[in-house]
């Protein structure tokens, strides 16, 4: 099945329904061609199923007895049954491909006069249960629809004009060309609802200059369409934000983090949203009482609480921290969000509220069309009715009709948002607008209808690092805080948990090519424990990748930025879904996986420019002490300032949706850059900038132009991407230059870390990455496991915990020691240096290259141990069931695996003592125009004159 499916994409792929152009994309068809083609393919719909299912079609003239049902009615038991029945169960699965094309075929074989209620549970399904955008379901059902839109297909249950009315719920793909051809057709009904469906449908993309074209031609129906995108039809005609929304609280104290809203170990469920959602709150807290610890969620809370008839707000101290995961958002808009016609499975609208909301999950929530507001939640309790007034700003409590918490709107376009159904189609929409305008002769403005965004009044009298690389990627000098701007996405991330769903996304965004300059797919999360819907993913995901011009990984080859660094054009932003998308060079912006599939298809990113906080380091690392000792100084010297807390009622974080810019660090390799920049996902900063020497940047990048023709030659796809950024890297190298912060840019916060004073390894405590202590205060913990891997670390950190552990006298370590070295390229070379013997000698059990433990969805430590870890996040659970975690350096963790405990200072040193004698030959690292097996396969491959001239007018910009 999965061949005959494959076929059907690689139809639907061969459409060029592209959302821009750049040198990626597709060439763009016309709406007619692409019409063409698509009534070419609709004979090989049933076709594409396989024998076996043969046994859904109707061989009778009325399906009162329709097989495709009794199959249907089947699943939606099952579904319904799910949770022991809690909330109804669960919705089935929206159709897929061959499911649609079954039930075509059984329309077609029921006679129009049909009225049985079989025949109309076959429209309300193909009309309701079949996603929208150009999913392989959504090109079968658009070619049955044109073709008896057309007249090309005779009408059975499903008449001429209402086949043109189910195209326009379609939202925009394969249904806009036969819309666009109506315009100019006969039949004048036809004309008229072709056009009235095209008013409202956005992803529209190039068909819009065949629009322009019929238009000029005189064509009246193209006019009304026209005037309709410009006068914003497709937004007035949608209801006003409420002057007053009721809501009942659901409150969930402290901090609720993205792995409570959507565990790590059911990131395989993560597309199946209504599955997915059961997990959300599945461990037992304060408040919160699962239908199954630690498996389904609190439904019984939940359902109680709907009784009282309005929809629920998501309340809490501290919202949706850590990873950007759109699942998390999905979750809660399942159960307090609201349907959306026409798409299946999927909700919008809700509302969240929290003291403070993490920002990626609070853009997340607004791509979404929920509303999400901070403000004090002290006076609000799960059970209460109260009155939001988003308009006056007020929260009012029903039960005694008293003001309980004022709030401001972070932006004034936030409703517009939420009125559009996410920041994505206000977006889109508002091009659609003022580009009609411009077509129809007039000012381009749309300031009349939509409140855009507001510039900031006060002119910064210098940049900083970050505010002039997003300048860059705007065409200005510098953007200012507090200013909204679309920057050019040059690189951008998926891995492979979130991948499924930014899948999905750019299905419903109807994207068949990509316009980012590099999209990059890894699959460093699922390749090690692989789940049988993971392995599909691995089967199908990479084609779907590259067939838009994108990049992907394969199974085994290790961690998403360990790879994706090494593409990075200095000086560039970018996004990823994933949030330790930090980039070493350059500045990027994680995003959940809705927001990182626009930036993907239509190569900018919506931002209002956040503020910067400058950490200034001085003086000089002393014995010992390891980078990671200086990352976990920031939150460190941020506690003792006063700056950062760790209670989470009343939460102060200086860094929070802000910038974190580092500087007096600038000799770092860019392989230790990154373990800084990484972390800053840990202080919920929305980016992060390094400010480092030209010399380390450029040993970096010409060791990349190595990999990367090795990818190349070892077939990796797609190799016109790959070519066209190497290129990039080679005009940088012959011309390499850093931009700087100017010396009076200014920051919301300057905070200065004196290294001379740093004289012994710093931690984050159990189980909050924020939490610090100095080793001094922890000594002599008992450890039970230790985890050395993750993007945190590099080769030089598995080299020093080799030599630590081979002058380990003990015939076996009183712990269990994890090593999962981040790429294949990482444990090819230890292996070849000899530490893959130390560490099997050591007892240490060794994982496939990539993330391991550290999300916590493939192997886990045992329940209720405590471990040294040196992964990203230690939150509650996530590396194993009641587990306490520090974060440490590898050096101390590996030390912590030989004693089974935390060491003295002084331990600590005399271990490190031998560490610090070979510190030449231990922090090595990998650089490939040094390893003759890559120089060999790079010196193979050319780069064409055709990528080489578009990298150029890609630098220009």
């Amino acid at each position: 099945m999965l061949g005959r499916i494959r076929s059907a994409r690689r139809a639907a792929s061969s459409l060029h329904l592209t959302p821009g152009s750049s040198s990626n994309s597709r060439s763009n068809a016309s709406a007619a061609a692409v019409h063409r083609q698509l009534l070419q393919h609709r004979p090989t719909v049933a076709a594409a199923l396989p024998s076996s299912s043969s046994h859904f079609f109707s061989t009778t003239s009325a399906p009162l007895s329709s097989a495709f049902l009794k199959s249907y009615d089947e699943h939606v038991a099952e579904r319904a049954a799910m949770a022991n029945g809690k909330l109804g169960g669960i919705a089935p699965k929206p159709l897929d491909a061959a499911q649609t094309a079954t039930l075509i075929e059984e329309l077609r074989a029921v006679s129009a006069s049909s009225s049985s209620p079989e025949a109309e549970r076959l429209v309300e399904l193909l009309s309701h249960r079949v996603p929208p955008g150009v999913d392989e379901a959504a090109y079968v059902k658009a070619a049955y629809l044109s073709a008896v839109a057309l007249g090309k297909e005779s009408p059975t249950l499903i008449s001429r004009l209402r086949a043109v009315e189910l195209l326009g719920t379609m939202q925009g793909g394969y249904n806009v060309g036969t819309l666009v051809e109506l315009l100019s057709g006969d039949d004048a009904e036809l004309k008229a609802s072709a056009a009235h469906q095209l008013k409202h449908t956005l992803l529209v993309f190039d068909a819009f200059h065949d629009v322009v074209e019929l238009y000029n031609g005189g064509n009246e129906a193209a006019k009304e369409v026209l005037e309709s995108w410009a006068a914003a039809e497709w937004f007035t005609s949608k209801p006003d934000i409420p002057e007053k929304i009721t809501v009942t609280v659901f409150k969930v104290t402290g901090e609720t983090n993205t792995d409570d809203l959507s565990p790590a170990q059911d990131a395989w469920s993560r597309p199946d949203v209504p599955l997915h959602a059961l997990a959300m709150l599945k461990n037992e807290r304060d408040g919160i009482v699962p239908e199954k610890d630690g498996e389904i969620g609190p439904l019984g809370q939940i359902d109680e609480l709907l009784q009282k008839g309005h929809p629920l707000a998501y309340v809490g101290d501290v919202v949706g921290t850590g990873s950007s995961r759109k699942s998390a958002t999905n979750s809660v808009l399942w159960f307090m969000g609201e349907d959306i016609p026409y798409v299946p499975n999927m909700k919008t609208g809700g509302v969240c509220i929290g003291g403070k909301i993490a920002p990626i999950f609070f853009n997340t929530m607004e791509d979404s069309g929920a509303l999400p507001i901070e403000m004090d939640v002290s006076d609000l309790n799960t059970g209460d009715v109260v009155d939001i007034f988003p308009y006056e700003g007020e929260v009012v409590d029903r039960a005694c009709d008293e003001v309980i918490a004022t709030f401001e709107l972070k932006t004034n376009v936030l409703l517009d948002e939420v009125r559009a159904g996410g920041r994505i189609p206000l977006i889109i929409g508002r091009g659609i607008t003022s580009k009609a305008r411009v077509a129809l002769g007039r000012d381009a403005s749309v300031a009349d209808t939509f409140n855009l965004p507001i510039a900031p009044t006060d002119t910064p009298k210098g940049y900083s690092l970050a505010q002039k690389m997003v300048g860059k990627a705007c065409g200005v000098d510098g953007v200012p805080p507090g200013q909204y701007c679309e920057p050019t996405m040059t690189t951008v991330g998926s891995q492979d948990t979130t991948g499924p769903m930014t899948r999905d996304e750019l299905k419903s965004l109807a994207c068949l090519g990509f316009s980012a300059d590099l999209v990059m797919q890894s699959f460093c999360h699922t390749a090690a424990y692989p789940k049988p819907v993971d392995v599909v993913t691995h089967h199908t995901l990479p084609d779907f990748i590259q067939t838009r011009g994108g990049v992907s990984l394969r199974p085994g080859d290790g961690i998403i930025h360990s790879w994706l660094n090494r593409m990075l054009v200095p000086d560039t932003v970018g996004t990823g879904g994933d949030s330790h998308t930090r980039f070493p060079l350059g500045v990027s912006f994680p995003a959940g996986s809705g927001l990182v599939a626009f930036a993907a298809a239509t190569g900018v990113f919506p931002l209002d420019m956040p503020e910067s906080v400058l950490v200034r380091f001085t003086g000089t690392m002393q014995p010992g002490i390891t980078l990671r000792d200086l990352v976990q100084a920031i939150p460190y010297t941020a506690i003792q300032n006063g700056l950062l807390t760790i209670e989470k009622k009343g939460k102060k974080n200086v860094f929070s949706g802000r910038v974190l810019e580092i500087e007096g660090l600038p000799d770092l390799k860019c392989e230790q850059a990154f373990e800084l920049s990484d972390a800053s996902a840990e202080r919920s900063a929305a980016g992060c900038t390094i400010k480092l020497n030209k010399e380390p940047v450029i040993e970096y990048l010409q060791s990349n132009v190595v990999m990367l023709k090795w990818m190349i030659s070892e077939g990796y796809g797609d190799p016109r991407t790959l070519e066209r950024r190497i290129a990039r890297m080679e005009d940088w190298l012959a011309n390499p230059h850093l931009m700087e912060a100017d010396d009076n840019a200014e920051y919301a916060e300057i905070i200065e870390i004196n290294m001379d004073e740093i004289k012994e390894p710093i931690l984050a405590l159990p189980n909050d990455p924020d939490a610090s202590a100095l080793l001094s205060e922890v000594a002599g913990d008992k450890i039970d496991e230790v985890f050395i891997g993750s993007c945190m670390t590099n080769i030089g950190h598995f080299r020093a915990a080799g030599k630590l552990l081979a002058d380990n006298k003990s015939a076996t370590l009183p712990t269990r020691l994890w090593v999962s070295p981040p790429t294949k390229m990482d444990a090819a070379q230890l292996s070849e240096e000899g530490y893959y013997s130390i560490f099997g000698t050591a007892g240490a059990r060794m994982e496939m290259p990539g993330c391991s433990l550290c999300m916590g969805n493939q192997a886990r430590v045992e329940p209720g141990c405590t471990v040294v870890s040196t992964s990203t996040r230690n939150f509650p659970n996530r590396l194993g069931q009641g587990s306490n975690v520090y974060l440490a350096s590898a050096e101390l963790a590996a030390i912590a695996a030989i004693e089974g405990k935390l060491p003295t200072v002084d331990e600590y040193m005399s271990y490190m003592s031998n560490v610090n004698a070979t510190a030449a030959d231990t922090y090595r690292y990998l650089n490939f125009d040094e390893l003759p097996e890559f120089v060999e396969a790079s010196d193979k491959v050319e780069i064409s004159d055709e990528m080489r001239e578009a990298a150029k007018k890609l630098s220009i910009l």
